[in-house]
């Protein structure tokens, strides 16, 4: 038979099918290994760089490291890399950058043969991820519930399970949170920080998130992350050694700006301290704003008029006033007011509602003080915020003379506390500029603890437009009027710069329910 004409199939062309049978077992020969394995050897057959890059955690692999970088802009913006070869992979995108020697043919088979194991790799981690993500809830309730030694005994043992998310590395535990390091993952956890996330597209940004923190802590032993949906919210747990490098915050960061979801976080606190930093954290989140998603704990309630006011006298009457308290009422009192509701506050402490109004009734027994009024409110938020023992060394402070009508009340500041230059330069600059009809309807609005309908039921004045007068508020003051200590600080100045009452009586009007510039 003449062979005239024909080919050999396994020669044809500078790249045949030979090439491509042992390129293709050298790829599945990585995967086998790991993620980083196979990104490596992809790296090898295209004789240039591989990247597999993540739209939220950046590099997940790189090979050589020092071409992350320009994998991930080359993911980002494809049109300034003509020479790179992208194709997506398993929720992130897989970036070759050939030799100019490299057959174009060669360098198709090694991304689409890449990318297709990448993908088998991610639907494996996927048939695991649900039990996981259970495993992981588990372990924050346990820590919510003080069971530290447990939680850090499970991520000590660390068993070698592969449960890797798409390009994970790595053999990891079976909680998914370890990093192959034995029991001294678990031995180095003695702190952590608290996320707690909030909007409508919770699902959708945990699995994004989930696949985004574990790979990028994975060279990191000294810390893990736990994910978990608790009541419609998600919780990340952040546990490491007493420092927070700002890893997971970043990726929070993203997370929260892509899924319009609202933030708190609290943090770096003891692992014994879970529950504090898990309500400070919801306390926090009642603060966030589209143009500020992420808001720290130690930033909500950190009042800019206490560090205006005289210390000792400041710190003296805190001291006075929060002597019957113990801690557990002075963190159920502050996180009730930064968030503005006992309804708030329960969801953020994980009691009932009806457990936090009898116990608030039962402080505001303890403090002598009706806690419903708006000052006292103020002034409670400004006595939690005093400087402490840890603040400045007021341990010491001995007690000051009692007062002509007994010792300190909440309801009344000492003399001369918000009397002094600086608090009325301050309570000036804030309120000052305000309209007379706006200041009376701020007011108002602000003792009625921010209800709109009381508020316009005595003012005489329509809801819509008291809503409006706020609108205008905001807009003058530049303060965020949903933040209740943004709130109390407004009433306090409020009240340093009055002439006379802010009676609704005195608004301005003009025939009817209309009123009247000046």
């Amino acid at each position: 038979m003449s062979t005239t004409g024909t080919t050999d199939p396994e020669a044809a062309g500078p790249w045949g099918a030979r090439d491509g049978r042992e390129t293709a077992g050298r790829l599945l020969r990585a995967a086998t290994r790991s993620g980083a394995h196979l990104v490596a050897e992809a790296a090898a057959l295209v004789q240039g760089w591989a990247v597999l890059a993540d739209p939220i955690a950046g590099a997940v692999y790189s090979t050589p490291a020092s071409a992350a970088a320009d994998g991930v802009h080359a993911a980002a913006a494809p049109q300034e890399h003509p020479y790179c070869v992208q194709l997506p992979a398993a929720g992130a995108i897989l970036v070759l950058a050939p030799a100019p020697t490299t057959p174009a043919e060669h360098t198709g088979h090694v991304a689409a043969t890449t990318a297709a194991l990448l993908e088998v790799r991610g639907q494996r981690a996927a048939e695991l991820r649900g039990e996981q993500m259970r495993l992981h809830t588990t372990l924050i309730r346990l820590l919510l519930a003080g069971h530290t030694s447990v939680v850090t005994e499970t991520l000590g043992r660390n068993t070698t399970t592969a449960t890797e998310t798409p390009g994970r590395d790595t053999a990891t535990a079976t909680t998914g949170t370890g990093t192959g390091t034995g029991g001294l993952c678990g031995n180095r956890l003695t702190h952590v920080t608290v996320y707690r996330l909030a909007g409508a597209d919770i699902p959708a940004a945990h699995q994004v998130l989930w696949r985004a923190v574990r790979p990028s802590l994975d060279p990191y032993a000294d810390a893990c992350t736990l994910l978990g949906r608790l009541d419609g919210e998600l919780v990340v747990a952040e546990l490491h050694h007493g420092g927070d490098d700002g890893r997971v915050l970043r990726l929070v960061s993203r997370v929260s700006e892509r899924h319009h979801l609202l933030a708190g976080m609290a943090g770096p606190l003891p692992l014994a301290e879970m529950p504090t930093a898990h309500s400070g954290a919801a306390a926090a989140r009642h603060s966030a704003t589209p143009d500020r998603r992420i808001v720290p704990a130690d930033a909500v309630g950190s009042s800019r008029l206490a560090p205006l006011l005289p210390t000792v006298p400041y710190a003296r009457w805190a001291q006075s006033v929060l002597r019957p308290l113990a801690p557990a009422h002075r963190h159920l009192l502050l996180v009730w007011l930064r968030t503005g509701s006992k309804p708030r506050a329960a969801a953020a402490l994980g009691l009932s509602a009806g457990t936090v109004r009898a116990r608030i009734r039962e402080l505001a027994r303890l403090l002598g003080a009706d806690l419903e009024d708006a000052t006292a409110q103020a002034h409670l938020l400004l006595a939690l915020r005093a400087p402490g023992p840890d603040d400045g060394g007021n341990a010491a402070l001995p007690p000051g003379p009692p007062g002509p009508s007994g010792p300190d009340r909440l309801e009344a500041l000492p003399d001369g506390l918000l009397d002094t230059e600086a608090v009325r330069s301050w309570a000036y600059g804030l309120v000052g500029g305000l309209e007379p009809h706006l200041r009376i309807a701020l007011a108002c609005w602000l003792r009625h603890h921010a209800r709109t309908a009381p508020a316009a039921a005595e003012l005489h004045v329509h809801r819509t437009t008291l809503t409006s007068w706020l609108g205008r508020c905001a807009e003058h003051l530049a303060q965020n009027l949903a933040d209740a200590t943004v709130r109390a600080e407004l009433h306090l100045a409020l009240r340093a710069t009055r002439n006379g009452p802010d009676d609704p009586a005195a608004l301005p009007r003009r025939g009817g329910r209309t009123y009247r510039r000046l």
